[in-house]
Order: C-alpha cells, then sequence, then structure tokens
C-alpha cells in the first residue's frame, strides 16, 4: 500500500511556496459543474478557486461519462474558519482520548483537516466535491463529504475496503478524472482534491508550491 502522507507531516510544512499570483475565480462559472449550498456563505468565498485548479476542475467536468456532473461543497476557506475546525475537531479527540499526548493529537486531527498553517483550502488550492447526476442527485460514495475517519470507521480513507460496488465504482471515477486533470487527492478524504498547495508540492514532486495563503473578499 502507498505511504499516507498526512498534512501534519514536516515534509508539507517544510515545503516552499513561490506565489503565482492567480486570482480567485467562481466555481459558479465551470460549465456543467453543480454548487451545493450546504457549506454556503453570505459572502460566497466557498465558490472561490484559484484560476488554475478551476481550470483542472473544468477539464475534468468535460471528461466524466455522460449523465454525471461533479458537485463542489467547498472551496476557498478563509484562515479563521480553518483555525476554528481544526481547533474544534482537536478537541473532541483530545476529550475522548485524554491519554493521548499533544503531539498525537495534533497528527490524528490532521486526517480530516489540515493544520491551518498548510490548509490548501486556505490558499485557494483545494475542492471538496462528489458526483451527482444531471438533476443533482448524488452518487453513492461510501460516505457523506466532510465524514470523519471515527464517524464512517474509517471509510472516508479514499481506498477503504469493504464498500459497496458501486461506492467503489464512483470514488474510481471521481479519481481517474480528477487525477488526470492535474489534481491531487488527500488520501483519508476522497472528495478533498488540489492543485498549486503544499500538499500538491509535496507529492507531486514540484520544487515549491504555487499558492499562499489568501484572504477573500
Amino acid at each position: 500500500m502507498r505511504e499516507i502522507i498526512l498534512m501534519s507531516d514536516p515534509r508539507v510544512a517544510s515545503m516552499p511556496v513561490e506565489e503565482c499570483g492567480e486570482p480567485l475565480v467562481d466555481v459558479r462559472d465551470i460549465a456543467g459543474v453543480r454548487i451545493d449550498d450546504r457549506l454556503a456563505d453570505k459572502a460566497g468565498a466557498y465558490t472561490r478557486l484559484r484560476q488554475g485548479v478551476a481550470e483542472r476542475v473544468a477539464t475534468a467536468q468535460g471528461r466524466l461519462p455522460v449523465g454525471l456532473r461533479l458537485l463542489v461543497v467547498e472551496a476557498y476557506r478563509p484562515l479563521w474558519l480553518q483555525v476554528q475546525y481544526f481547533d474544534e475537531y482537536a478537541a473532541e479527540l483530545r476529550e475522548s482520548n485524554p491519554d493521548w499526548p499533544e503531539d498525537y493529537v495534533f497528527v490524528q486531527a490532521s486526517r480530516s483537516l489540515a493544520p491551518p498553517a498548510v490548509g490548501p483550502h486556505v490558499c485557494g488550492g483545494a475542492i471538496d466535491l462528489t458526483l451527482c447526476t444531471d438533476d443533482g442527485t448524488e452518487l453513492p460514495m461510501g460516505t457523506e463529504v466532510n465524514a470523519s475517519p471515527e464517524e464512517s470507521a474509517n471509510a472516508c480513507y479514499t481506498n477503504a475496503p469493504d464498500l459497496t460496488p458501486a461506492a467503489r465504482e464512483n470514488r474510481t471515477i471521481l479519481t481517474a478524472t480528477l487525477t488526470a486533470a492535474g489534481l491531487v487527492n488527500y488520501p483519508t478524504e476522497w472528495w478533498h482534491w488540489s492543485y498549486g498547495d503544499r500538499y500538491w508540492a509535496t507529492l507531486s514532486g514540484a520544487k515549491a508550491a504555487l499558492y499562499a495563503p489568501v484572504e477573500w473578499p
């Protein structure tokens, strides 16, 4: 089995960033892609994405089998929100596992949420998505988007065993399409894909990430 590099890995944090200056664009402008509003915010930050990532998402949408669409749940996430999510999840793990040392809590929390300093969503380089039909009906993927390892019994891992044949096939379609478009997956979250961020640079062998954290609006 291929090694799973977590977001907490020092290799990710040590990856340099050479900001390329790409703007954030609106994923609602990508032809064929559908937008889910479960994490919608008033400013519409959740639909923003770096231009280079959006172009690759558009390419992936164009390569999907007829009748299928990408359903975007969340793209850009402000730093303050990433901090809030990470701290809340770490607190839950700490309370449930009082014998865990703090550095282990940090690592375990990173399975489900990126440490804010390296967060792919914070720099506009990541997108959480799933598959749906033309009418918006979500396909079975084995878990809900954003399911934690605890609540899903690790079924949130992209290559988790014991999935239904339908969920396995749908994950395979999603993985093949997005990988071919140049995005990388976070293996603990089948729905999380990124390009240009520190995690992408670590996995792809790039000399530096392309996107630094960005504030929007």
